[in-house]
């Protein structure tokens, strides 16, 4: 049966820090203007609107815009590719790259437009200077994905814009919750089982489980290089790493130890500060489902992993295409970014997924672990977006942290259910679609309200 799709493939995306999108979104953005020019430009306006401005030099959106012109992709940028992470880039200048140089201007407009509160306007001109390009929009709408301004147009009547590729075949579709229940339970299969034939439909098998084998590797990778990795975040609040200091201080407590009692949350809490401090640092992560809460899954695989048995890679994949299932019913339904919802549609769907994902492993049925889901993301709605000068650092760090944690006890709670509650899972979604839309925006991603405030410090702190 044909059906818009949004694919775990999609949903977990390797790339850079600190933010899906407002770092990967715009990148993805700058190349996809730059591949529908006629011809080479010489150069480049970019105007970012809205929340992409008003946190934009925090998050490193100008510098990932300059990049994806000029042929870098978030799996081709590290934390070495010039300009550096953190450096002050000046309005108008001179960039080159693998693909092309030109010129550019960057200007920064916090009044967002009518569409969406994450937007990009490219003008472009040739070497003669003839104008071969104008006002071209482009929308970051969460978790990297982006569409152009025909795209945003066909999916205005959706809750959250979440076409990301055009009908495809498959055999099990879904929209919401309620309909993943009935294919599961009219065709006796699990959540993950479903995905898989889904996805392997869109994508086919070897496609699939490669990808899945890259980001379970690429989320141990990034847990493993935050674990060892010293120093001070970039951006200028001087936050430190904390992760090597607890790795070697919960190392030698739990030798010592003989009573295990909560140690595993603390590890928990471990794994899911090394994830967001690399991708503070503009470190290689997984969008999971979006940068500033990709510490969750991580986090919640690396505790089964290692405090629960037989977690293979036919269990990570389990678990993977289970969180998907979820993300693909929050994204479509409501919304993932946290400029248009807050932070309960990126820490909130995040531990949803998560606590889907780790209830699967436990052996819970579709309908516990819609229950897992469910419970996840009730208690995070209302959860705002206030990065403290416009940096995926206070208090996104810890709040992944304290999310991942969360998603354990939803899992284990929803288990020990029958997999009936009062609340459904689409009706937290609606209650979080309706939440961001009622929310202020100064508490979605704009660092205008709420700790971003109370600290008194301003959006634009840059470390040169």
């Amino acid at each position: 049966m044909s059906h818009n799709a949004v694919s775990a493939v999609d949903l977990f995306s390797i790339g850079i820090g600190p933010s899906s999108s407002h770092t990967v979104g715009p990148m993805r953005a700058a190349l996809a203007f730059i591949e529908d020019l006629s011809e080479a430009p010489a150069a480049v306006k970019v105007e970012l609107r809205g929340s992409l401005a008003a946190t934009g030099v925090g998050h490193g959106t100008d510098r990932a815009v300059l990049l994806g012109l000029v042929g870098y992709t978030p799996l081709t940028t590290s934390a070495d590719t010039r300009p550096l992470p953190g450096e002050l880039i000046p309005e108008r200048g001179h960039i080159q790259g693998p693909e092309r140089e030109l010129d550019y201007e960057v200007a920064m407009n916090p009044v967002p437009v009518a569409k969406h509160p994450n937007c990009l306007i490219f003008d472009a001109w040739n070497a003669e200077g003839v104008r071969i390009a104008s006002r071209k929009e482009y929308y970051s709408v969460g978790g990297g994905f982006i569409l152009d301004r025909t795209q945003m147009e066909a999916n205005r009547d959706q809750a959250g814009v979440a076409t990301v590729r055009d009908a495809v075949n498959v055999p099990y579709p879904f929209s919401d919750g309620a309909s993943l229940m009935r294919q599961c339970e009219t065709h006796q299969l699990s959540i993950a089982e479903l995905m898989r034939a889904n996805e392997e439909a869109i994508h086919g098998k070897d496609v699939l489980d490669a990808h899945l084998d890259a980001v379970w590797d690429t989320m141990q990778e990034c847990v493993a290089h935050g674990l060892k990795t010293e120093g001070e975040l970039p951006g200028g609040l001087s936050v430190r790493r904390r992760a090597p200091r607890l790795h070697r201080l919960l190392t030698a407590e739990y030798e010592a130890s003989a009573s295990r009692g909560l140690d595993a949350m603390e590890w928990v809490n471990l794994y899911a500060l090394a994830v967001n401090e690399e991708n503070a640092a503009h470190g290689r992560i997984v969008t999971a489902p979006t940068n500033g809460a990709a510490g969750i899954i991580p986090a919640v695989m690396h505790y089964c992993r290692d405090f629960t048995d037989d977690f293979d890679r036919d269990a990570a994949h389990q678990f993977l295409l289970t969180a998907g299932a979820i993300g693909a019913i929050i994204k479509t339904n409501a919304s993932i970014s946290g400029a248009e919802v807050g932070c309960q549609g990126e820490v909130g769907s995040a531990s949803s997924m998560a606590a889907a994902g780790m209830c699967a492993i436990l052996g819970g049925t579709p309908q516990q672990i819609e229950n897992a889901a469910e419970i996840g993301l009730e208690h995070n709605l209302g959860l705002t977006c206030d990065p403290v000068a416009g940096l995926v650092q206070i208090p996104c760090i810890e709040r992944n942290a304290i999310g991942a944690v969360k998603s354990i006890n939803a899992a284990r709670l929803a288990k020990l259910g029958d997999g009936t509650n009062k609340a459904t899972l689409d009706d937290v979604v609606e209650t979080m679609a309706a939440t961001g839309h009622d929310m202020m925006s100064k508490y979605k991603e704009t660092s205008m309200g709420g700790l971003a405030v109370q600290l008194g410090l301003p959006v634009n702190i840059t470390e040169c």
